[in-house]
């Protein structure tokens, strides 16, 4: 279902360059950890690691640099003083006018309008 939702052509998945690299970061650790578990074979997480890449690679899922955004940072990281190093996120949807997709509180009263997965899900049944 989640390959079906990005691909709509009405949702637009944008991502912040340095988000997106601290995603891919903690992605990489993660799924070590659930292959220590037993939870995945190294050759599952291979195969989701080549799926989130080819999103990527396909712009199912946009990396927007950080030059397209960076105009707007001290505007960001004021609106979000319980967690400045998120700034990049509140700088890219205040430049787009874009909701923030989230399940994180941080981002909650930083003038953006944020959805949960759950609200999207149901918006776009």
């Amino acid at each position: 279902m989640g390959r079906e939702i990005l691909s709509r052509p009405d949702l637009r998945v944008v991502v912040a360059d340095d988000q997106w690299n601290e995603t891919a970061h903690e992605l990489d650790k993660r799924l070590a950890a659930i292959i220590r578990h037993g939870h995945l074979s190294p050759s599952q997480a291979d195969d989701l690691m080549r799926a989130i890449t080819e999103l990527v690679e396909t712009h199912v899922i946009e990396i927007i640099p950080r030059d397209f955004y960076a105009q707007v940072e001290s505007v960001a990281r004021r609106r979000i003083p319980r967690n400045p190093q998120d700034w990049q996120t509140v700088a890219l949807a205040i430049v787009l006018g874009a909701p923030i997709l989230t399940g994180d509180q941080v981002f909650l009263g930083c003038g953006c309008p944020t959805w949960t997965v759950e609200t999207l899900l149901q918006e776009l049944k």
